[in-house]
């Protein structure tokens, strides 16, 4: 089948089973244009039971941020969710797509070379020459076809986009419809319709989104995770989903194996011991949860290539390594200093691994 040779299916399609269970079983008023209530959207999300199928959690943290994101949508205002790198803004906005509409796809991808016809439309200029401006001319964005089908679009890093294109957005948000002069038309977007943006809190100084654009969104902060147990409970969940998808030909790591990754990025994100009586000078390296699952996906490759399937200290090590320091000699000495002075000082189980890191750094 073609979905098998695919790397990575979209929200819809990778837990159909899930949405069809919540779709069949549901019980609550259904807002126009959304496939279902936004309980069920709610159960999708955070996880639960229908009936006899089990609904894996998409997004682990306080069900209250959830709820405030879910109700947003079913008013007229969009939705920004925003928050240091890693916090999961781009798999909720997904997941929230996949649940309400059945697409997720209606993507725009926000940088610097974003343009204001990638918000709009655009046109297919061979064919705008043999024939002017026509219907099949036009080439519409995601947006205008979400718009026009009463569905989610989502445009990643807001922040990274230009005025013009953030200005377009404004009046996008403010009229509900595209105008196209050239074909003397305007489109109305059908109910249903809205738009997620996502922003890094670091980008902040990029590109700032005007007073006016702001109004247009209710924004919601997603936090790093609160506790160690809980950036564990992320990390396990997400690396034994991605398993799935990946050839990886090794075990899923042990829960101690997780922890100690997890407090290592803690600790050099949060610039302290987890006890909090030894301070640690923090890196340039972002260090957030999404990193931690990508590392650990990283290990199990290095396990299964080479290995025997079970990940051990040194894959850990090495892929620590790449990324903690990242092409930095300030973070190789922070790096080092973290060794000695809190890892090598743990002792016990921690010894195999500070050692297979020290090996690296000589």
């Amino acid at each position: 089948m073609v979905e098998e040779r695919m790397q990575r299916l979209p929200a819809e399609q990778l837990f159909q089973k899930e949405l069809d269970a919540l779709i069949a079983a549901e019980q609550y008023e259904i807002p126009e244009g959304w496939r279902m209530s936004p309980r069920s959207v709610l159960r999708y999300i955070i996880g639960g039971k229908c009936g006899d199928i089990d609904i894996t959690p998409k997004y682990i943290g306080k069900k209250r941020t959830v709820e405030i994101a879910i109700a947003t949508l079913v008013t007229d205002r969009a939705l920004l969710l925003i928050g240091e790198p890693g916090t999961a803004k781009s798999w909720l906005s997904e997941h929230l797509s996949a649940a309400i509409n059945g697409d997720s796809t209606c993507v725009v991808q926000g940088t610097a070379g974003t343009t204001e016809e990638q918000i709009r439309y655009s046109w297919n200029y061979a064919m705008l020459i043999a024939e002017g401006p026509t219907e099949r001319a036009l080439v519409k964005s995601p947006i205008f076809r979400a718009m026009e089908g009463g569905r989610i679009a989502r445009l990643e890093e807001i922040s990274r986009c230009a005025s013009e294109v953030q200005d377009a957005l404004i009046s996008i948000l403010s009229e509900k419809r595209v105008s196209v002069p050239e074909l003397n038309e305007e489109i109305p977007a059908r109910k249903g319709f809205s738009i997620i943006a996502t922003a890094n809190t670091r980008d902040r100084g990029v590109n700032e989104m005007s007073a006016a654009l702001k109004r247009r969104f209710n924004i919601v902060l997603l936090p790093s995770p609160e506790s160690l147990e809980e950036e564990m409970d992320i990390v396990g969940t997400r690396i034994t989903q991605l398993s799935k998808g990946l050839d990886l030909s090794a075990k899923i790591p042990e829960e101690e194996v997780i922890r100690k990754i997890c407090t290592v990025f803690r600790e050099l994100r949060l610039g302290q011991s987890l006890d909090g009586k030894q301070k640690v000078k923090t890196t340039g390296s972002v260090l957030s949860t999404a990193e931690a699952i990508s590392l650990l996906a990283n290990s199990m490759s290095l396990a299964g290539s080479f290995g025997d399937g079970g990940v051990t200290d040194a894959d850990l090590a090495a892929a620590l390594q790449g990324a903690v320091v990242k092409d930095d000699r300030k973070d190789q000495k922070i790096w080092e200093e973290y060794l000695e002075n809190i890892m090598k000082k743990r002792g016990g189980a921690w010894l195999p691994l500070y050692r297979e890191c020290r090996a690296l750094n000589h």
